[in-house]
């Protein structure tokens, strides 16, 4: 039994494939793959596109989403063992996964980290847990990684080129400024995919503290041996952005910092000149523009980068309808 927790756990063969089948779907909507098949749709965290699309993707393809928030309309679980459960959680997750497994075909998790223990997060206990203990594929709506979001951008990206080859492509992924400190997931995710894919990946941050983790820095480095391209870090914004035909934006806090966020506050607001605007895209390749959304205008990316015709963000979003489906019909019926 195959889970979908990230990219790197599929062969770039499998990828391609789910690309070319999401593909397919972006022109046919509608289909019979997950007929008399359910999904549930497990959230700890909020979601506007997720939710949406995981459920209208189930829908499309004839199956059905329950969507559970534990804690909110289901009982609030316990992820380690051995604990005393006499204080707020309910049920524990090797009871919930196994029952959950009983009732439905598929289940998708969507559990941020607690922004308390980069150590602890790392591990994504709760994606992890409930992969160890169900008996049906698990699919990762995003936690520390955001592989649906990786597989949309690539499919927005091949769109955008007229082709399914994006190596010898500049990639940009730039640390954009942002007034909290936020999850590294789609950094990651994006690191990942874009060096997959065989680009020459540029990872724009504002000091070495903004690195991303040292597995997904070791990922990337992996890939670029196997998929050619390269990867390259860079704190000057000009050299980053010279040439580029990607720019991809997303704010992350320093993981040195990690749960002690007042001393990274003073310096994530020396740097919200990291903006992408109009002059830094002028000195791309006719560079085409994204984000994950959702995006705060004018602190992330001005109005006019986001309305211009190179912002394929919202082509981006549209994307996961599309690639999750892919994913569900994919490990439904292996």
């Amino acid at each position: 039994m195959k889970h979908f927790l990230n990219t790197q756990d599929w062969s770039r063969a499998e990828l391609d494939a789910v690309l070319a089948e999401a593909a397919r779907f972006k022109r046919h909507k509608l289909g019979d793959q997950l007929k008399g098949k359910s999904i549930a749709l497990v959230f700890f965290n909020p979601s506007m596109r997720t939710r949406t699309s995981f459920e209208l993707g189930a829908f499309h393809l004839g199956g059905h989403a329950v969507v559970l928030q534990p804690g909110k309309d289901a009982w609030p679980i316990e992820f380690d063992l051995g604990t005393v459960m006499d204080g707020e959680t309910e049920e524990h997750i090797a009871e919930v996964a196994k029952v959950l497994s009983r009732y439905v075909d598929l289940i998708g998790v969507r559990a941020f980290p607690k922004f308390v223990d980069w150590a602890s997060d790392r591990q994504d206990k709760v994606l992890t847990a409930f992969a160890k203990y169900a008996t049906v594929p698990v699919i990762n709506m995003e936690t520390i990684t955001h592989p649906c979001q990786e597989l949309a951008h690539a499919l927005a990206l091949q769109e955008h080129f007229g082709t399914s080859d994006l190596r010898g492509r500049k990639y940009v992924l730039t640390w954009t400024y942002h007034p909290k400190a936020l999850n590294t997931a789609v950094a990651n995710s994006a690191l990942t995919i874009a060096t997959r894919m065989g680009m020459d990946v540029t990872l724009l941050c504002p000091t070495p503290d903004y690195i991303l983790d040292e597995r997904y820095m070791g990922w990337a480095e992996q890939n670029v041996a196997e998929n050619g391209g390269s990867l390259t870090v860079s704190h000057d914004i000009d050299s980053a952005y010279a040439g580029a035909d990607i720019v991809y934006a997303k704010s992350w806090g320093a993981l040195p910092f990690f749960g002690n966020w007042e001393p990274e506050k003073p310096i994530r607001d020396q740097y919200k000149h990291f903006i992408v605007d109009e002059r830094k895209m002028a000195l791309t390749n006719n560079g085409v523009f994204s984000h994950c959304l959702p995006l705060r205008r004018n602190v992330k990316a001005t109005d006019a980068v986001m309305d211009a015709p190179y912002c394929i963000a919202v082509n981006e979003a549209e994307n996961r309808l599309h690639v999750q489906k892919a994913v569900m019909a994919a490990l439904a019926n292996q």
